[in-house]
Parts: C-alpha cells; structure tokens; sequence
C-alpha cells in the first residue's frame, strides 16, 4: 500500500496566530501516525508560481490514514485556526 501525503501550500498572515495552531495540530497528526517530513519555504521555484511562504507535508502509512487524520475531530476541531491565521491549499496524494 503506498503511503500517504498531506500537503499544504500556506501564505501566512499572523505567525503567532499559525504557531499557536501548529501546537495543537502537530500533535493530532503525530497521534494519528503522521510524520511531519517539510515544514519551510520553497528552497528554489523551478517554474511557475508557488502559493504561499510555507510548505508542509505529512507523511502517513495510507492515503486512507491521512484522510482520517485530516477528517478527525481532533484535527477539525483546531482547522479553522489555520484558516484564520493563513490562505492555505491542501491536498492528499499517494505515493510510489
């Protein structure tokens, strides 16, 4: 079964505001088996346009995994403050 990826593409406009979400969500991610693999800035834009200043993505075992952790109560329930804190884009890919 190839692994899970969640990814999102962040231009955040209140650090403090995502920094305190990050120290509610990271640990339901780490709870449901996630592993935070890239938390930064794109090192070098190839081509077109990026969105945002910050990319993270979070390695599960399953796209199945990642779709429960990213549809848990536990991670509903703080979503709404990184919507308040950035413009995100998310996604969910599977791996090879």
């Amino acid at each position: 079964m190839p692994k899970g990826y969640a990814i999102f593409t962040e231009k955040v406009n209140d650090q403090q505001a995502m920094g305190a979400y990050a120290k509610v969500a990271v640990p339901t991610a780490l709870a449901a088996g996630g592993k935070i693999i890239v938390v930064g800035p794109p090192a070098d834009v190839l081509e077109g346009e990026w969105h945002g200043d910050r990319t993270v993505i979070i390695e599960f075992s399953s796209v199945e995994a990642a779709r429960d952790w990213y549809n848990s109560p536990e991670y509903q329930a703080v979503i709404g403050q990184r919507l308040a804190a950035a413009e995100s884009n998310a996604v969910i890919l599977g791996g090879v």
